[in-house]
């Protein structure tokens, strides 16, 4: 029998326990310090909270872009994308054997050991262009949320007819910036566990008090709002275009709600349960904001709320608490400084979110699963799963594309009527 001394587990290597016939766990244990102790419902948890986030503040929108119709087939559609996706990636989790292969602890280490150096270049450029990208639109949604706090106040205290409620959003993104610069001075933060809690609890609260104020609108005015396709050319001067560039823009914020690949390497149980859940919210969410809203949604739909402005403040400073928690991903004041200066330069948050969820929603939640499986079973090329596989690739990449044409289609229009650094929430 192999004996193997607890601090010499830098030079043991997976072969070496397989030709022993110790198994992979033991492997695990030793090599990368990890437990599987976790269940279905646990990992479930950890999905969930970590998928429900800023993101969701959208969905009403994008509902709105597209109508009754499109919108919650829109949904549908990416959870199922998605699921698909993350069976194929679960796979991955070890490798090469999807058995009994050694354990990639990360979504950057299944891409190299599966696929190679070229891959991995791609999967880190669309990686960290997303980090940074989600970091921005923190930026803009805490923000927002601080200034809605001080909006629903002022609205409260003056009458909402009040013409002084209107503070600049430039302030506020300073003060996130400032915040976040100070934290991130405090050593080994982004590794405390409550932090983590508290984010993980704040992103659940907020998102089920949008929907509690969605629902609480509908059923104090009962009547039904939207229409089959969504926003109606013409309406406010909306040109076909326009509502075409909007529509791209939507798919683009219910991709960046989906976009939890490199989440679901680590956590390779409860895809189905996770998935399931959360599409059940967004539905929920997406379908009573439009009926309360109609094609007026707001970009962000807990800024439509002012009243009561005591459980309006909650959700946002729920809000601000996440995102702020968030945030220690970064532990650089450098970082801080320059995404709080793009924020100031695009605060246009539903632009944003539909952007970074056009580059990631092809190559890491579709794109490179998919590659993985193909190079891990060896499919027969022509054969009907790999037709289907490469035709799922093909409507991904479309998606990628013309979310990514409407988004910045979007900013550029705004950056016409918009002054430099003068951020309007």
């Amino acid at each position: 029998m192999l004996e193997i001394k607890r601090n010499a587990y830098s030079k043991i290597d997976w072969f070496t326990l397989h030709i022993n016939n110790v198994s992979t766990d033991f492997y695990d244990v030793y090599v990368y310090n990890v437990y599987d102790t976790g269940t279905v419902w646990t990992a479930t948890a950890h999905a969930v909270t970590a998928v429900i986030g800023s993101g969701v503040l959208a969905v009403p929108w994008s509902v709105a872009q597209m109508g009754w119709i499109y919108g919650p087939l829109s949904l549908f559609g990416f959870a199922i994308i998605t699921y698909i996706c993350a069976i194929l990636l679960c796979d991955c989790y070890r490798a090469p054997d999807p058995v009994k292969g050694q354990r990639n602890p990360s979504y950057m280490d299944a891409v190299q050991s599966t696929l190679g150096k070229k891959e991995v270049l791609m999967c880190a450029i669309a990686q960290y262009s997303l980090l940074w990208g989600t970091m921005v639109g923190y930026a803009i949604t805490a923000a927002t949320s601080m200034l809605s706090i001080r909006r629903a106040n002022c609205y409260h205290k003056k009458g909402p007819e009040a013409v002084d409620c209107e503070p600049s959003g430039n302030s506020f993104l300073l003060i996130f910036g400032a915040i976040n610069m100070v934290l991130s001075q405090i050593p080994n933060l982004e590794k405390v566990t409550f932090l983590s809690v508290i984010a993980a609890t704040m992103s659940i609260c907020y998102s089920f008090l949008a929907l509690y104020l969605c629902v609480a609108k509908f059923v104090s005015h009962p009547d039904p709002k939207g229409t089959l396709t969504g926003v109606e050319v013409g309406s406010n001067g909306l040109t076909m275009t326009s509502k075409l560039f909007q529509s791209f823009q939507a798919l683009g914020n219910i991709a960046f709600s989906y976009t939890y690949a490199q989440l679901l390497i680590e956590i390779e149980r409860a895809t189905l349960c996770s998935i399931a859940l959360t599409t059940a919210f967004y539905v929920s969410l997406g379908c009573m904001g439009y009926l309360a809203f109609g094609n007026d949604a707001p970009g962000n739909v807990l800024t439509a709320f002012h009243e009561p402005f005591w459980l309006v403040d909650l959700a946002n400073i729920g809000v601000v608490i996440h995102l702020t928690a968030a945030f220690q991903a970064s532990p650089t004041a450098l970082v801080m400084a320059v995404t709080v200066f793009t924020a100031m330069m695009f605060p246009f948050f539903n632009a944003v979110l539909g952007l970074m969820g056009s580059i990631a929603f092809f190559p890491l939640t579709v794109y490179l699963p998919v590659r993985m499986h193909l190079t891990q079973v060896n499919l027969k090329i022509g054969g009907l799963k790999w037709c289907a596989l490469q035709g799922l690739c093909l409507v991904a990449f479309v998606v990628s594309i013309i979310s990514a044409v409407g988004s910045v289609a979007d900013i550029a229009d705004r950056l016409k009527h918009a002054k430099l650094f003068s951020a309007d929430l």
